[in-house]
């Protein structure tokens, strides 16, 4: 259940993230949902991969090059959706991520954390 309601979340995002930037666009909400179940699938398969491959990075960067491997799988969504689901460049991908990340650890801060402890 949580991890659809994540998959709802990231397809919200996305939309707003299509209505507020030009270089951002979804055809629809469908397709913000089918961009999102992509991604939360790319998330297990491939970002565990591209981690152990950039823990140098990583490290250096103290955890900032999450960012870009987030951006990564992004970028891998705007090119298995195709036309549904765009995004123009690199700097797009990278700052949909960041603000895509931003969202979900306050909706996890302000939303879901208070619900656990309630049902303590």
């Amino acid at each position: 259940m949580r991890w659809l309601i994540g998959i709802l979340i990231n397809a919200v995002v996305f939309v707003s993230l299509a209505g507020y930037f030009d270089g951002f666009d979804v055809s629809s909400f469908g397709a913000a949902v089918i961009a999102s179940f992509i991604l939360a699938i790319l998330n297990v398969l491939v970002r565990p991969i591209l981690i152990l491959l950039t823990l140098p990075a990583t490290i250096l960067t103290l955890g900032l090059f999450l960012f870009v491997i987030n951006a990564i799988t992004l970028w891998l969504t705007d090119g298995i959706m195709g036309d549904s689901f765009e995004m123009d460049g690199f700097g797009m991908a990278l700052l949909a991520a960041v603000i895509l990340s931003i969202v979900n650890i306050a909706i996890q801060k302000a939303i879901i954390e208070p619900m656990k402890k309630k049902k303590e």
